[in-house]
C-alpha cells in the first residue's frame, strides 16, 4: 500500500510555507506491513484503505465496461452494470463530501492554498458521473458505438479519480501526517466517518471490509480502535456496520421484544429510597398512541414551522432594535434549520416519495426553498460584511420580507404534502411499512447532524408524541442496528424538559442500562445505576470538566474516560441556536456523545445538495461553500477587467480543447480505418503531445514560480505541477498503445494482400490478430476520451483558479515580463509549429490580439523579422510581397503580413519598389521616415541611409541578374570548384566552417563557401539570407538551396547536419540552432535547454543567467574595444556585471591592464583582493605634511554616492562601499575633517 515515512510534529496554527517537496507516500508500494505500521502511527492513512477499495472497484468496472464493448462472454448484462456503477457512485459522491466538509477545511486552516484544487477536483468527477449515467440512461444501448462510449467513459473515470487519489497521496497526506498530531488525525478521521449519512455507512464499511485482505482488513480494525472514541455503544455501531451483520427474518417487534426482556434499575424511581430496587418495565411494544406512524412526518413539520417561525420573529426583532450584533447567531440557527429542511427533503424525495408513488414530486418546491435559503444567508453575510456602511433601513426590509417568505412557502408545501402523500401512504402501507420508511428517512442524515435534530426534535413534541416517535424507531430497526437505535434514544431523550426517561416509558427499557447490563451482571455495583442522572449530579460532573479544560476549549476533543462527560452536551453550544426557547434539563440518558464539533452548523450544506443530485439534476453550491467563493472572486475580477497579457494562455488552453476534440472524436473510426487516417491520426496526436509539454514546462518553469514567488500564494501550484507528471505518463501511454496499433494494422495489411489461399491455421492467426485489433483501438478511445478529460479539467481548473491571481497580484508589466521569458524559452521549430496550430483555434480577432500581445512582448527584438520571413500566410499586397535580396532590406520589409502588425505604418518597400520609383517620390518617403516621431534613432538612421543608397542597390542588382541571364549553360561560372577543410581527407568546406556545398552570392553572383570567404575578397559584403542557389561540392550542379542534393549521382547527400532555411546557413560541426528573436543562427542546444532570450537586452543568455541586470537593446552595440557589432559577430561575447557587453577576447586583453567598464565605469568583478592590497599599501604610505589634512570630494562608480576621502595622487577609497573605483570632484584646500556623507 504505501512506504512508511517520518512522522511529523504536532499541528500548530498558521499558514505553512513548505520550503521544499514533501516527501510522498508511496502508493506503488503493496506491502501490508508498511501500510499496517503507517495507519498506526498516522490515522490519517487509514484513507489509504479507502483508496484502495475505490481502485479495485473501478478496475473491476473498467474490465465489466471492456467486456460489454467487445462483446466477450455474450456482452454482460447492462442492467448489472448499470446497479454496480449506482452503488459506486453514490460511494464516492459521500466520501469527496465528506474530505470537503472536515479534512479540506481543517488543512486549509493549517496550510493555504492546498485543499482548493482538490474540491475544484470533485467537482470536475461530479461532471463525469453526470456524463456518464447520461450516457447509461441513452436510448442507444444496442449500438456498437454505444458499447465503446460507455468502456471511454469508465475509462476516462477511473484515470480521473486514480489520478487524483494518487495526487492526495503525494501532496495531502503527508501534510496532514505533517502539520497534525496523531490526536487530531484520529479526530478528523471520526469527524469523516460521523459526516456520512447513517444508510450510506451501513454499506460503505461492509463493502470496504470486502475490498481488503483479511490481513489489512484486522489492520483497519487496530486502526479504527484508536480513532473511535472508547465508548464501547460507539465502537458497537461502527464495527457492526463494518462486519454487516444482517437482519433476521423476525418480526421487529419480536427483535425489540427479545431486546429488551430484561430488568433494571432505575436511580430516578427510587431516589427516595436507599435501598435498590428492581422494576419490571412492562410495556406493549405493538401498542401506539398514533394509530398511522406516517403521520409523525406532520411532527416533523410543525417543529420546522415552529423553527421558521422563531427566526420570522427574530428578524422581526432584529428590525425593531436595530441591534446587529447578534448577526452571527442568528445565521448559525439560520444553517441550522436549512441543513434539516435539506436533509428532510432528501429523504422524502429519495424514501417516501418513490414508495408511495412513482410520479409523485415535490423536487421542484424543495429546489426553490434551498434558493430562498440562500439568498437569506448570502442577505445576512452581505449585512455582516457592510457593516456600518451599509443602509440598515433597507436590510431591514429584505431580512424580515426574506424570512417571511420562506416561512410562507414552506407552509404551503407542507400543507399539500400532507393532502396529496399522506392519504396515499395511510391507504396504501401497513403500520409495519409506515415505519420503516419513517426510520429509513431518519438515517439519511449523518449521525453528527442526527445528534443535534433528535433532541431539538423531541424538545419540541408533547410525551406522549415523544414516546410514540421512539417507538416506532425501535420497532422499525433491525436487530443489526440494536446499539445505534441506543445511541439514538439516548440522544432523542437529552432534548425532553422533564424529569422522565422517554426511552424506559416508550419501550420498557433503558439505554443507558443496556451499557451497564454486563457489568451488572458480573459484580454488585457499590451505588446506583441511574440512567437518568439528576441535575446537580450532572452539573457536578460538568464543573469538574470545565475546571480542567478551561484552558483546552481550541485544542481537539479529548479522548478516553472523560468522554462520556463532555457528550452528555455535545450539542450544548448547538441548544442556544436551535432551539433558545425551550429550557431543558440534564436529566437525560447518559449516552456517549460523538464528540464532533458542532459549532459549525450548516457546514454540511454543500453534502447534502451533491447527496439531492445523486438522483436529481446537479444543483447549485451553496453560498458559504469554497466553491462558491472561487466563483464570486472569478467573476469580479473579470468584471471591467481589459484585456491582460497573462490571457494569452487561454489562446493555448483552445487549442489544446480542439485538438483534445479531435482525438476524443476520431479515435471512435480506429476499428475501422486506412492506413493514412491512422498516419494522420498519429501525426496529430504527436504534434499535440509535443506542443503540450513545450506548453506545460513553461508552466511549470516559468509562470508556477512567478505564483509561488509572492507570499500569500505560496503553494498554490504544486498540485498542477503534479498534474503535468501524471498527463505526460498518460501521453506516453497513448504513445505506446498507438505503435501497437500501427503494428497490428501492419500485419493485418500485410494478410490482406498476401496469398488469399490459406489453410485453417492462418486463418485462426488472422482472426486472433482481428480480434487484438479491435481491443486495441477500443483500449485507444477509451485512453484518448482519459486525457481529453483530464486535460480539460486541468486548464478549467487553471482558469478559474489560477489566472485571476495575476490581475490581483501582478502588474501589466510583470506580466508582460512573464509572457516575455516563456516566449523566450520557446525554440524556432516549436514556435513554426505552433503559431499555426495555436492560431487555427482562434478567430481572427483573437489572432491579432494574441499577435499584438506577442510583439509588444518582443518589441525590442528580430521576431516580426522572422515571422515575416517564415509565416506562410495569405497573400500579402504588391508592394510587400517580394523577399528582400540584403541584410538591410530585411529590415525594411517586415510588413509581409498586414493582419499581424497594425501598429507599424511606415512605408517598408522591397527593392523592385525602390528601383520603379522616381526621385521625388523616394525623397517623399525618406521625409516622411524622418518625421516619424515613433521610431528609434538609431532605426531612423538606418532606414535613411538605406533609402539613400537604394537606387544604387537596385540597379546593381538589376545588372547583375540581366548578366547572369546572358551566361550560358555551358559557360563556367567564378569558384565552381571544390574547396577542402582538410585537403588531405578530402574533407569540404573551408577555414571557417565544414559543409559540402558552395553558396551563390546574390550580390555579385560568383561562388563562395561561406559568407566570411566572400567578404575577405570582396569590397562590398554577402547577405547570405538573400541567397537562391548553391553547388554541391561533390557533383558541382548549381541548384536551389537546400539541406540535400537534388542530383541522382549524389543519392540525397547531405550539405551539412546543420541547415537554416532563414539564414541558409550550414554547419557540419557544431550544435547550432535557430534563435527567431534575433533572428540568427546561434551556437548551443537552443532556447529552453541551456539558452534564453532576454526580451529586453535582445540577446541570448544562458539560463544560469536568468537573474542578470537588464539593458535595453544591450547588444545592439559595438564592442567598445574593437568596435566590431556585437548582435551578429562570429566571436563569442561576454556579458559584463554591469549589463554592458564586449567580446570574450578583447575581455581577457583589456582586463589585463584595467578593471572598470569602458563604458559605465563600473568594476568588472570582484575586486576585493585588490582593493585590501590597496589598502596596505596606503597604510604603509606616509604623505608629506602639508597634505596630510586635505580632503577631496569623490565620486563613487560602483554604488555612484558622494563622500569625502583623505588626499592621495592616485587612490581614494568610497566611505559606503570600500571600492576604490572613484573619481575627484573636488579638492578642499583648508584643513577639513574628511567625512562620508550623502549629498
Amino acid at each position: 500500500m504505501a512506504a512508511p515515512f517520518a512522522e511529523g510534529g504536532g499541528g500548530g496554527g498558521g499558514v505553512a510555507v513548505m520550503p521544499g517537496p514533501v516527501n510522498p507516500i508511496d502508493a506503488s508500494t503493496q506491502s501490508k506491513t508498511c501500510l499496517k505500521h503507517s495507519a498506526l502511527k498516522s490515522p490519517i492513512l487509514i484513507f489509504l484503505f479507502f483508496h484502495k477499495a475505490i481502485k479495485s472497484e473501478l478496475d473491476v468496472l473498467h474490465r465489466a465496461a471492456m467486456a460489454f464493448a467487445t462483446n466477450l462472454g455474450g456482452g454482460g448484462d447492462i442492467n448489472k452494470l448499470l446497479e454496480r456503477y449506482h452503488f459506486f457512485r453514490a460511494i464516492y459522491k459521500h466520501h469527496c463530501n465528506a474530505e470537503d466538509e472536515v479534512i479540506f477545511p481543517a488543512l486549509d486552516i493549517r496550510v493555504k492554498n492546498i485543499a482548493r484544487t482538490y474540491s475544484l477536483e470533485h467537482e470536475g468527477e461530479s461532471v463525469l458521473f453526470d456524463q456518464l449515467f447520461e450516457l447509461l440512461n441513452s436510448s442507444m444501448r444496442n449500438e456498437e458505438s454505444y458499447r465503446r462510449e460507455l468502456a471511454s467513459c469508465t475509462g476516462a473515470l477511473q484515470t480521473s479519480i486514480s489520478q487524483h487519489m494518487s495526487k492526495e497521496e503525494e501532496q495531502v497526506f503527508p501534510l496532514l501526517i505533517e502539520k497534525f498530531s496523531f490526536e487530531e488525525q484520529a479526530s478528523l478521521v471520526w469527524q469523516f466517518l460521523c459526516s456520512i449519512p447513517v444508510n450510506m455507512m451501513a454499506e460503505f464499511l461492509p463493502w470496504l471490509s470486502s475490498s481488503i485482505s483479511s490481513d489489512e482488513h484486522q489492520d483497519m480494525r487496530k486502526c479504527l480502535c484508536k480513532i473511535i472514541p472508547k465508548e464501547k455503544l460507539l465502537r458497537q455501531v461502527i464495527f457492526a456496520w463494518m462486519e454487516g451483520v444482517k437482519v433476521s427474518d423476525k418480526s421487529c417487534e419480536d427483535n425489540l421484544e427479545h431486546r429488551c426482556q430484561r430488568w433494571f434499575s432505575c436511580a430516578c424511581e427510587s431516589s427516595r429510597s436507599s435501598k435498590r430496587k428492581y422494576v419490571e418495565l412492562s410495556y406493549d411494544l405493538t401498542d401506539s398512541s398514533m394509530s398511522c406512524p406516517i403521520d409523525e412526518i406532520m411532527l416533523w413539520h410543525n417543529a420546522i414551522k415552529r423553527e421558521l417561525n422563531d427566526i420570522a420573529e427574530a428578524a422581526r426583532k432584529i428590525q425593531l432594535s436595530g441591534d446587529f450584533s447578534d448577526l452571527s447567531a442568528f445565521n448559525k440557527r439560520l444553517q441550522f434549520i436549512a441543513e434539516v429542511c435539506i436533509f428532510h427533503s432528501i429523504a422524502e424525495d429519495k424514501v417516501i416519495f418513490p414508495a408511495v408513488d412513482v410520479e409523485l414530486s415535490f423536487a421542484q418546491e424543495h429546489a426553490e426553498e434551498e434558493i430562498q435559503f440562500d439568498k437569506l444567508r448570502c442577505l445576512i453575510e452581505s449585512i455582516q460584511s457592510a457593516g456600518a456602511n451599509s443602509s440598515t433601513a433597507e436590510f431591514y426590509t429584505k431580512l424580515c420580507s426574506q424570512a417571511d417568505l420562506i416561512m410562507a412557502s414552506i407552509q404551503k408545501h407542507f400543507r399539500n404534502e400532507e393532502v396529496q402523500v399522506l392519504p396515499l401512504a395511510r391507504r396504501h402501507f401497513s403500520p409495519k411499512r409506515q415505519r420503516e420508511l419513517l426510520y429509513q428517512s431518519l438515517c439519511v442524515m449523518p449521525l453528527k447532524l442526527i445528534e443535534c435534530v433528535l433532541p431539538w426534535l423531541v424538545g419540541s413534541l408533547s410525551e406522549e408524541e415523544a414516546r410514540s416517535f421512539l417507538q416506532n424507531i425501535y420497532m422499525a430497526a433491525p436487530a443489526s442496528d440494536s446499539a445505534l437505535i441506543t445511541l439514538f434514544a439516548g440522544w432523542a431523550c437529552k432534548g425532553h424538559s422533564r424529569n422522565v426517561c422517554l426511552s424506559s416509558s416508550a419501550i420498557g427499557c433503558c439505554p443507558a442500562k443496556t451499557l451497564a447490563a454486563s457489568k451488572e451482571l458480573k459484580e454488585d455495583i457499590k451505588q446506583p445505576f441511574c440512567a437518568c442522572t439528576c441535575k446537580s449530579s450532572a452539573d457536578e460532573k460538568l464543573m469538574l470538566v470545565q475546571e480542567d479544560e478551561a484552558d483546552d476549549e481550541k485544542r481537539p476533543v479529548k479522548r478516553g474516560n472523560s468522554m462520556l462527560l463532555e457528550d452528555c452536551d455535545a450539542c450544548s453550544g448547538a441548544k442556544s441556536v436551535n432551539t433558545p426557547s425551550s429550557s431543558r434539563s440534564n436529566q437525560s440518558c447518559c449516552v456517549p456523545g460523538l464528540g464532533v464539533s458542532s459549532s459549525n452548523l450548516g457546514s454540511s450544506l454543500a453534502a447534502a445538495k451533491s447527496l439531492r443530485s445523486l438522483s436529481f439534476s446537479p444543483s447549485a453550491p451553496s453560498l458559504n461553500s469554497s466553491l462558491f467563493n472561487w466563483e464570486t472572486d472569478l467573476s469580479s475580477a473579470d468584471i471591467g477587467c481589459a484585456s491582460r497579457p497573462i490571457d494569452n494562455i487561454f489562446k493555448f488552453h483552445k487549442a489544446i480543447r480542439k485538438d483534445l476534440e479531435y482525438l476524443d472524436g476520431e479515435s471512435g473510426k480506429l476499428n475501422d480505418c486506412n492506413e493514412t487516417f491512422l498516419r494522420q491520426f498519429t501525426g496529430r496526436f504527436r504534434l499535440l503531445w509535443g506542443l503540450y509539454r513545450a506548453h506545460s514546462n513553461a508552466e511549470d518553469d516559468i509562470v508556477f514560480p512567478a505564483l509561488e514567488s509572492k507570499e500569500t500564494l505560496s503553494n498554490v501550484s504544486h498540485s498542477y505541477t503534479l498534474d503535468h507528471k501524471q498527463e505526460e505518463k498518460l501521453f506516453e501511454d497513448i504513445s505506446s498503445a498507438l505503435s501497437e496499433l500501427t503494428e497490428l494494422h501492419e500485419c493485418l495489411s500485410t494478410d490482406l494482400t498476401g496469398d488469399l489461399t490459406r489453410n485453417s491455421l492462418e486463418s485462426c492467426d488472422q482472426n486472433e490478430t482481428v480480434r487484438k485489433y479491435n481491443e486495441k483501438a477500443t483500449e485507444l478511445q477509451g485512453m484518448c476520451k482519459s486525457i481529453r478529460v483530464t486535460l480539460d479539467q486541468h486548464v478549467f481548473r487553471e482558469e478559474l483558479e489560477l489566472w485571476p491571481l495575476f490581475d490581483r497580484h501582478f502588474s501589466v508589466e510583470e506580466q508582460d515580463k512573464i509572457v516575455g521569458r516563456i516566449i523566450g524559452t520557446t525554440g524556432a521549430e516549436v514556435l513554426q509549429s505552433m503559431l499555426p496550430w495555436v492560431t487555427s483555434a482562434l478567430t481572427q480577432e483573437e489572432q491579432n490580439t494574441m499577435m499584438d500581445t506577442w510583439k509588444q512582448a518582443t518589441k525590442n527584438t528580430m521576431f516580426s523579422e522572422w515571422l515575416n520571413e517564415w509565416w506562410e500566410g495569405p497573400p500579402a499586397p504588391a508592394a510587400a510581397a517580394h523577399k528582400a535580396t540584403s541584410e538591410s532590406c530585411i529590415s525594411l520589409g517586415s510588413d509581409v503580413h498586414e493582419s499581424l502588425d497594425h501598429s507599424d505604418h511606415t512605408f517598408k518597400p522591397g527593392w523592385n519598389d525602390i528601383f520603379r520609383m522616381n526621385q521625388n517620390e523616394l525623397e517623399a518617403e525618406i521625409r516622411k521616415v524622418s518625421r516619424d516621431s515613433t521610431l528609434d534613432p538609431r532605426r531612423k538612421a538606418y532606414l535613411i541611409q538605406n533609402l539613400m543608397t537604394s537606387r544604387w542597390i537596385a540597379s546593381q542588382q538589376k545588372s547583375l541578374q540581366a548578366r547572369d541571364s546572358e551566361i550560358s549553360n555551358g559557360e563556367d561560372l567564378f569558384g565552381c570548384s571544390p574547396s577542402f577543410r582538410d585537403a588531405e581527407k578530402q574533407v569540404f568546406g573551408c577555414e571557417h566552417y565544414k559543409r559540402n556545398c558552395k553558396l551563390r552570392a546574390a550580390c555579385c553572383g560568383k561562388l563562395f563557401t561561406c559568407r566570411f570567404c566572400h567578404d575577405k575578397v570582396s569590397d562590398h559584403s554577402m547577405d547570405r539570407k538573400a541567397t537562391t542557389e548553391m553547388m554541391c561540392m561533390r557533383c558541382l550542379k548549381v541548384q536551389p538551396v537546400g539541406p540535400v542534393c537534388t542530383t541522382l549521382s549524389c543519392s540525397g547527400l547531405s550539405m551539412a547536419k546543420y541547415y537554416c532555411g532563414i539564414c541558409k546557413f550550414f554547419d557540419d560541426e557544431r550544435v547550432v540552432y535557430h534563435c527567431p528573436f534575433c533572428n540568427l543562427c546561434r551556437v548551443g542546444r537552443g532556447l529552453g535547454v541551456d539558452f534564453f532570450h532576454c526580451m529586453t537586452c535582445n540577446c541570448c543568455l544562458a539560463k544560469k543567467l536568468v537573474d542578470h541586470k537588464c539593458r535595453e537593446k544591450g547588444l545592439e552595440t559595438n564592442c567598445p574595444i574593437c568596435c566590431d557589432f556585437l548582435f551578429t559577430s562570429s566571436a563569442t561575447v561576454r556579458a559584463l556585471p554591469c549589463g554592458h557587453f564586449m567580446h570574450s577576447d578583447c575581455f581577457q586583453a583589456y582586463t589585463c591592464s584595467h578593471y572598470i567598464c569602458p563604458i559605465c565605469s563600473k568594476s568588472l568583478g570582484d575586486m576585493a583582493v585588490y582593493f585590501g592590497m590597496l589598502d596596505a599599501l596606503l597604510a604603509s604610505e606616509q604623505l608629506p605634511e602639508e597634505y596630510r589634512d586635505r580632503c577631496q570630494e569623490i565620486l563613487c562608480n560602483d554604488c555612484d554616492k558622494k563622500g569625502s576621502a583623505p588626499f592621495h595622487w592616485l587612490y581614494h577609497k568610497c566611505g559606503f562601499c570600500g571600492s576604490y573605483n572613484t573619481r575627484v570632484i573636488k579638492v578642499e584646500s583648508t584643513n577639513t575633517y574628511c567625512s562620508t556623507s550623502n549629498p
